[in-house]
């Protein structure tokens, strides 16, 4: 069996084989992308070369790149723990050409790591090409193999990448692991395709236009851009359907139980995986500079950390308990990633005077909401007044709520929270007398309304 070090090595030393710099992971709080909240993709570092407005020493490149997809527009937060590849945090493996090859060589480069250096079988791969794109699909043919019944033409968007409304974009090909008719879903495209089933494990994009508020040109030096989750190609490899059941997860999943004296799996499997997924998550954006607050990213870290913490009282932990599980952490993803060791200090105190102030009003908190269902069937819905009150004076965000309630079999009135959040603002507003800068004070207070 690979381990996921060795998987992420074995990527990285084969590109860097066939004359691919390795770079290092950038930082979770993007340098040079202030519309982005965190890095959730291994190009988000590189999109000035794309784009032309840098340039560097080298025209190929490989990285390992650390990602975190929680707020805003890519949040994987509430399906976390209940799915087999939901994560906040997770690894990016990914290489990169800037002007130099393109779709032939990134078709052959893939195809070979994957059944030569992975060892996968071919005939339980597939893969997927933008409708229009008959230049990929032919090279499929002609470099891997593969005939037209495991080509999928696809027409929507998930095969077709933009870096926004204007700018590079281009094609995408997703190549797809089968992991058998044992399995739930269907290919594709297919009406089954949400199942289990077929997996995607790597997504090629090729970058070959710019688009203008006019029209799409040509560029004249397409660009290619990957990605493949090191956690799903690992779960390939060490034939598991599970993300979580991964070597580098399941040592945190176990270091989870041993802390809470629980059964790993069962029926407390579903927090021990929010307690991995989360550690890495908030280990890594402290690592990086970001600290718990109420606004911005330290909202966001805030949110995971005390879902975590909720669960971790759930499991029985009547201690603050999350700060133990650092070493656990370190001792799988240090070695790669030496600044968690160097931050080490400055996680356990973090977690651990987090999840002290949190114990205060926690149980309070909890004991309202089972003060709620005491007694009623599952279906029912959390009246908004409620879940603002456990948001405004126990320090519940929404999120943790809903989390909370989930596992009863009951939703929250999500509609009449925001109203109840949006009179305490409005209130806010008339209450502030503010410095007489009118254009200041509207700067400050849309502000506040966006970050919350």
């Amino acid at each position: 069996m690979s381990s996921a070090k060795d998987i992420r090595t074995t990527f990285l030393e084969y590109f860097a084989s066939h004359g691919h710099e390795i770079v290092s992971s950038s930082p979770l709080v993007p340098q040079n992308d202030p519309t982005l909240m965190f890095t959730n993709a291994g190009m988000v570092q590189f999109k000035n070369l794309f784009t032309g407005l840098e340039t560097t020493g080298f025209n190929r490149a490989v990285t390992s790149q650390k990602c975190v997809r929680a707020g805003g527009k890519h949040n994987d937060l509430e399906n976390v723990g209940y799915t087999a590849r939901h994560h906040t945090f997770f690894e990016m493996l990914g290489n990169f050409s800037f002007g130099d090859y393109f779709k032939d060589m990134a078709i052959e480069l893939a195809w070979n790591l994957i059944t030569k250096e992975y060892g996968l079988p071919k005939d339980r791969l597939l893969v997927t090409v933008y409708h229009e794109d008959d230049e990929a699909a032919n090279l499929w043919k002609k470099i891997a193999g593969i005939g037209d019944d495991r080509i999928i033409r696809i027409a929507t968007s998930d095969n077709f990448w933009a870096m926004g409304d204007t700018g590079p974009c281009g094609p995408c090909s997703e190549i797809f692991f089968d992991h058998g008719d044992h399995i739930p879903g269907g290919p594709p495209g297919s009406p089954d395709e949400d199942g289990d089933r077929f997996i995607e494990i790597w997504n090629l994009v090729f970058m070959q236009f710019e688009q203008t508020p006019e029209e799409r040109l040509s560029l004249p030096s397409p660009s290619i851009d990957t990605g493949m989750g090191l956690e799903r190609i690992a779960a390939v490899l060490q034939g598991k359907h599970d993300n979580y059941d991964i070597d580098m997860m399941r040592a945190l999943v176990e270091a989870s139980a041993d802390v809470s004296n629980t059964d790993p799996d069962g029926e407390k499997s579903v927090s021990h995986r929010v307690v991995a997924d989360h550690l890495r998550a908030t280990s890594f954006l402290i690592a990086d500079g970001v600290l718990p607050s109420n606004e911005g990213r330290g909202y966001v870290l805030r949110r995971i950390m005390r879902r975590a913490m909720r669960h971790l009282h759930q499991l029985g932990c009547a201690d603050p308990v999350m700060y133990r599980l650092v070493p656990s952490l370190v001792a799988e993803m240090g070695g790669h990633y030496p600044e968690l060791g160097r931050a080490q200090p400055l996680i356990t105190e973090t977690l651990k005077l987090e999840e002290t102030r949190f114990k205060e009003t926690l149980g309070r908190g909890l004991r309202l909401l089972n003060e709620e269902i005491e007694g009623k069937e599952p279906g029912g819905v959390l009246d908004g007044a409620t879940a603002f009150k456990l948001y405004d004076t126990y320090g519940f965000p929404l999120d943790l709520t809903q989390d909370f309630m989930r596992g009863y079999g009951w939703g929250v009135d999500t509609d009449a929270f925001d109203s109840a959040m949006a009179a305490q603002k409005a209130a806010a507003r008339k209450a502030w007398s503010g410095s007489g800068d009118s254009a200041t004070e509207a700067i400050w207070l849309d502000l506040g309304d966006r970050l919350g």
